[in-house]
């Protein structure tokens, strides 16, 4: 394991300060405000330890406030119901006493039912193309940027092979579907819930970017004011978040200032794992 996996572990492993309050960390990485996808998944952990029995089959969330690295993050859990195969849970997200996230998740005991998926893509390997880090160690000798510079010194837990990969500096535009593999970087325990609280924090990674490449647009576009507003999860079959999966975007409307992702999440032998979706806030700046 990574000792950036391992830092995500520790993350993941929040301190229960009361029955259903508590804190989070956050790394020291640069960023300038916490990761979108930490935050989900550290609420998703929240969520999960005042449940027994059920499973998590989807969560529905809003991004509400930029978070603060520097401090902690608390959770405050309310346990809207626990039915006889269903539960249902509030998370709120909390620093300086205001709401920075919040979230609702639907438990369900297993049951056997009918089955369907759509098919998986028919895409290369993650072995046929280079790491997400080793793309950026070739543009760094080509030009030493700050922004390369900066995303050279982020811890990355999540291994990331992109089939399609945008140059930052110089993105380009594309569109229809964008398809990357990621997995854990290391092998996690076998804990089902820990593998779907990893896949939540994953899944923040590259969805947002389905609408900026429709406009050939990137994160650090001085002229562009860019945020996650919200996040929904489905998960549908059983995975491992250290093995590969296939993450398939596309996103199908922006406008109002804002960007409709969709992302479908299989595993390597094609099946359909989680579903995805997730607008974002994509302002110009005057």
């Amino acid at each position: 394991m990574s000792e950036a996996t391992r830092a995500l572990l520790e993350q993941l492993d929040l301190e229960r300060l009361d029955r259903d309050l508590f804190r989070g960390e956050s790394p020291d990485d640069g960023r300038p405000r916490v990761f979108g996808g930490q935050v989900a998944a550290q609420s998703l952990v929240a969520a999960v330890r005042t449940v027994e029995g059920p499973s998590v089959h989807s969560l529905h969330s809003y991004f509400l406030r930029p978070g603060d690295p520097k401090i902690p993050i608390i959770y405050e859990v309310d346990r809207i119901r626990d039915g006889r195969t269903f539960a249902t849970r509030r998370v709120v997200a909390i620093q300086n006493g205001e709401a920075i996230f919040n979230m609702a998740a639907s438990f369900q005991l297993e049951e056997e039912g009918y089955d369907h998926q759509v098919p998986m893509p028919d895409v290369p390997p993650p072995e046929s193309v280079p790491s997400q880090a080793e793309l950026l160690a070739e543009a760094r000798e080509k030009q030493d940027t700050p922004i390369y510079r900066w995303l050279a010194k982020l811890d990355r837990p999540i291994l990331i092979h992109d089939l399609d990969p945008q140059d930052p500096m110089n993105p380009e535009v594309r569109t229809g579907a964008h398809h990357v593999w990621f997995r854990s970087d290391g092998p996690l325990p076998d804990d089902p819930v820990l593998h779907r609280c990893v896949l939540a924090y994953a899944s923040d990674m590259t969805l947002l970017g389905a609408s900026l490449a429709e406009h050939g647009l990137t994160w650090f576009d001085p002229k562009l004011q860019v945020a996650s507003l919200d996040h929904a999860i489905w998960f549908h079959r059983a995975f491992r978040a250290d093995e590969w999966l296939l993450y398939t975007t596309m996103s199908e409307s922006t406008s109002g200032a804002r960007g409709l992702n969709f992302g479908r999440i299989f595993t390597r032998d094609g099946r359909l794992i989680a579903s995805v979706v997730q607008e974002n806030l994509m302002r110009r700046r005057p």
